[in-house]
């Protein structure tokens, strides 16, 4: 199955090495940055990787069972569930998920088997941890556009996570952004390569009005 947008190598590499933070300021899309509640299960984690997205009734993880059949492989699953904190995932479908080739999970619910998950070093993100279980008994939505948490999810958008947050970068959007993500990137190493030899901010910012200020 092939993706409605595909993202080769190089490109989620650069995506990764720049960092949500970088790239949300070069977007200049303020409803990029998912809630930041939603946050990395285990330190360190990272992914970017096309959308798959898919909403679970409260407390139901059906949806999620199917998108793994559903999902190419390089996708990250993007996961609404109405803010419900529940266990909808754990070391079961993280093996599925390895299995299938799907990236990452992001998920606005909660996941359980924490210790499992950070040893298969397999990227999660979600608004909470939970052991209670879910039923499979419904599917609302599989791989169409969501919102999810308030941002707009469209299967192909770019999702990006790491210790900062999740980003989802619309597809049309992705090339521009990576452009600008990396002209800022090369602007602040410049800047820091500066404070180091003994520069302020205040004098690179232009900011040299308010030395005095009180």
């Amino acid at each position: 199955m092939t993706h409605p947008s595909s993202y080769d190598a190089a490109l989620l590499q650069q995506a990764r090495q720049l960092g949500t933070s970088t790239l949300h300021e070069a977007s200049g899309l303020a409803g990029s940055s998912v809630d930041p509640a939603i946050r990395p299960v285990w330190p360190g984690a990272a992914v970017a990787g096309p959308a798959y997205p898919l909403e679970c009734s409260p407390g139901d993880n059906l949806a999620i069972h199917i998108a793994m059949e559903r999902a190419p492989r390089g996708s990250v699953l993007v996961v609404s569930t109405g803010g419900f904190v529940a266990g909808y995932w754990g070391e079961v479908l993280t093996v599925a998920a390895e299995a299938a080739g799907v990236a990452g999970l992001v998920i606005d619910g909660g996941v359980r088997d924490i210790a499992a998950l950070a040893a298969r070093r397999f990227p999660v993100f979600s608004r909470g941890i939970s052991m209670r279980g879910t039923i499979k008994a419904s599917a609302p939505s599989v791989g169409k556009p969501i919102g999810f948490a308030g941002t707009p999810v469209a299967p192909g958008d770019l999702v990006l996570a790491d210790d900062d947050g999740v980003l989802v970068l619309p597809a049309a959007r992705v090339a521009d952004t990576l452009a600008q993500g990396q002209r800022r990137a090369d602007k602040e190493a410049a800047m820091m390569q500066a404070l180091q030899e003994g520069r302020s901010t205040l004098e690179l910012m232009g900011l040299t009005q308010w030395r005095d200020a009180r």
